[in-house]
């Protein structure tokens, strides 16, 4: 069953229903006894719970047959590029004391 949101013309009062869809819009105001209209909703939102939702529901199984297959064929390596060693450092004095004086 749906909510449905009214507001009072007269004190302004907003409140929500949860009403049948048939039966028939509520006419006065809880708070004043005004007369009220229904509102225009948002609705709810959609909530999709449990794991694997889409994959056990909705997929084909020319879906599930590629990606069986894909799944026990050797996987790549992550990076083709070769590593690259670090450079090496400056020849220079060394820094420091350590350096003889003339």
């Amino acid at each position: 069953m749906p909510t449905y949101e009214y507001e009072c013309g007269k004190c302004r009062h907003r409140f929500e229903a949860f009403q049948s869809i048939t039966a028939a819009p509520l006419r006065k105001c809880p708070a004043c006894g005004g007369r009220i209209r229904r509102l225009l909703g948002t609705g709810a939102g959609v909530i999709f719970k449990g794991g694997g939702f889409y994959q056990t529901d909705y997929r084909s199984s020319s879906y599930r047959k590629a990606a069986k297959a894909d799944s026990s064929s050797p996987s790549a390596p992550a990076s083709t590029a070769p590593a690259t060693p670090a450079p090496a450092p400056a020849a220079g004095p060394p820094s420091g004391g350590d350096a003889k004086k003339k």
